[in-house]
């Protein structure tokens, strides 16, 4: 399945290659960007993430796009389908999509974030015809907060949200309801 391609102004969103996975690996090993995760990940555990990105484009037709930023890998921004269940998921649209990011230090701070994700929730409500879509993170995780409320999206929740081994992490969640303004 070929995945999409979506270019924005500054970025490029594509598939995934296996000279993403080295970069990819250092970005998840970072302790400052894994800062509201368990933990950093693992050479083979990020690889695994990359198996399950591959996976999900297979499945699905959407998924985690690489973000290209000058030719050379900056992360990930996409769509995506929870792997858990929280109460709030039960009144929302079937199946759950999520839209979420995961970035270099290097890139912070110039609005990438954003940017690459107002063109994934294009994506989301113009090919998928999504009528919503949601974001979650840490409650403590302000730079994802003010992405989501820079997409124009609401809090809807708050929750435990459940890690491996039994652990929970007080989080938050945001909507963001069809037809959205995504032009901000």
């Amino acid at each position: 399945m070929a995945v999409p391609v979506i270019r924005t102004e500054r970025l490029l969103l594509r598939g995934w290659t296996p000279d993403d996975r080295a970069p990819f690996a250092e970005l998840n090993a970072d302790p400052e960007v894994m800062e509201h995760f368990p933990a950093p990940l693992t050479r083979a555990e990020s690889d695994a993430f990359v198996d399950r990105i591959e996976q999900h484009f297979e499945e699905h037709g959407f998924g985690l796009w690489v973000v290209e930023v000058g030719g050379e890998f900056a992360g990930y921004t996409g769509l995506s389908i929870p792997r858990f269940r929280a109460d709030w998921m039960e009144a929302r649209e079937q199946p759950v999509v999520e839209i979420g990011w995961r970035l270099a230090r290097s890139v912070w701070g110039i609005g990438y974030a954003t940017e690459a994700a107002r063109a994934c929730a294009r994506f989301a409500f113009d090919d998928l015809g999504r009528s919503e879509i949601v974001s979650f993170t840490v409650v403590g995780n302000a730079r994802s907060r003010a992405v989501m409320e820079r997409l124009g999206m609401r809090e809807i929740a708050e929750y435990d949200h459940p890690v491996a081994g039994g652990v929970s992490m007080p989080s938050v969640c945001y909507l963001l309801a069809c037809p959205p303004d995504v032009s901000r």
